[in-house]
């Protein structure tokens, strides 16, 4: 079967609703430690907590938005979410003291709709057709993150950082305008694989493939956030312009997000994600160490693109693999206790890059960054290989 007219038009706006609101939360992390120096009471610590604080919103707020949508509707819920995110992107761009910034960052991930936009997704489309319409969501999603990485930098160098949140607001309001174009949305459906259930949280976390999985998600997080705090600094002080870091980012991005393509169709093809997943593991520990041990600008891309080769891998292939593990009675819970994972994880990397970074040294952070990948390889150790039979949907968490 293929989508019928009704359900491409809504997979079309949603994937753009989606991609819009990815762009507008990541285009400030290659940049952000960089350009926010110049706020008044800037610091390490404080660029920090501004970089990771929307996780700790989304992680309080995102349950809480999806349980008032199966309620009042998606619609109305993906509206005051865009709105709380234009209000932060807003404060964010007209502040000119640190708290200001930290205080719209926390602002626009409490506009915490990403649950909203699936379920509606879901809401639009046939049970035949829903699994291949949350796999390009999810494509959509990591696409965004590697746009939203390159373009960060040159949107900042044109207009500052006020200038990028300006744009964030921009983005808002296009989502405003993509769910009017959306057609009428069918009667509300309560999709219990996709609900949240308090009930079944200590079921969830009692099951140790969900909870080593989610432990992975909040691991990678924190080592990606924490090494931003400092990376666009130790870039600059290897001898990139400020200005040029796009021209940085956007070929490790884009080399990156090809390089894993094998390493997820040789997962899949030998049902070996555990494998994989160990490897992109070692690929990013080994990327850290780089990190520090060059001090060349060429290799420091080099080792960058190492590193994202291993995190598109992961982030891609640990949500796939959690909706199969976790029982299909309490699968949405399992989502959400790991998408909760994953914001608290970027929220925890923020401030403990902040605080490592304090004297502008890159080893504290890297150390912690490939001690927590260590841990990981090691658990992962416990976690079975998926079942060739087991087949469920492809879904990503952002």
């Amino acid at each position: 079967m293929a989508f019928n007219s009704v359900e491409r038009k809504a997979l079309t706006g949603l994937a753009m609703l989606y991609a819009s609101r990815m762009l507008g939360l990541f285009m400030v992390l290659p940049v952000l430690s960089l350009y926010g120096m110049d706020l008044e009471k800037a610091s390490p610590q404080t660029l920090g907590l501004a970089l990771g604080i929307y996780g700790i919103t989304q992680a309080l707020l995102q349950i809480p938005f999806g349980a008032a949508s199966d309620r009042f509707g998606r619609k109305p819920l993906i509206v005051l979410g865009l709105v709380i995110f234009l209000v932060g992107s807003i404060v964010a761009a007209l502040s000119t003291h640190v708290m200001g910034l930290v205080f719209g960052r926390a602002l626009q991930g409490a506009g915490a709709i990403s649950s909203v936009v699936l379920a509606l997704l879901a809401d639009y489309t046939r049970e035949s057709e829903r699994s291949k319409a949350m796999a390009i969501v999810g494509a959509v999603i990591g696409s965004s993150f590697v746009v939203a990485v390159m373009i960060g930098p040159w949107i900042a160098g044109f207009g500052g950082l006020a200038g990028l949140f300006w744009f964030t607001a921009g983005l808002a309001l296009l989502g405003m305008l993509v769910l009017l174009w959306l057609p009428p949305v069918p009667g509300l459906q309560i999709h219990q694989e996709r609900k949240f259930h308090a009930s079944q949280i200590g079921q969830v976390l009692r099951d140790g493939n969900v909870l080593i999985l989610s432990l992975g998600v909040f691991l990678l997080h924190m080592t990606m956030t924490a090494l931003f705090v400092a990376l666009p600094i130790v870039l600059v002080d290897r001898g990139f312009a400020a200005d040029d870091l796009g021209q940085v980012y956007a070929p490790v991005m884009i080399i990156a997000f090809l390089g894993m393509a094998p390493m997820m169709m040789l997962s899949e093809r030998n049902n070996a994600q555990v494998k994989f997943l160990r490897l992109a593991a070692v690929l990013i520990s080994i990327a850290l160490v780089a990190l520090v041990g060059v001090k060349a600008g060429a290799a420091s891309a080099l080792a960058l693109l190492l590193f994202f080769v291993g995190f598109n891998f992961i982030e891609a292939t640990l949500p796939s693999l959690l909706s199969r593990k976790a029982e299909a009675q309490s699968r949405g819970t399992a989502m959400g206790v790991f998408a909760t994972a994953q914001f608290i994880g970027a929220a925890a990397g923020g401030m403990v890059g902040g605080l490592l970074f304090a004297n502008q040294q890159l080893l504290p952070i890297v150390a912690v960054g490939f001690g927590a990948q260590i841990v990981w390889i090691v658990l992962l150790g416990l976690v079975k290989p998926v079942k060739s039979t087991q087949t469920t949907p492809t879904e990503s968490v952002g």
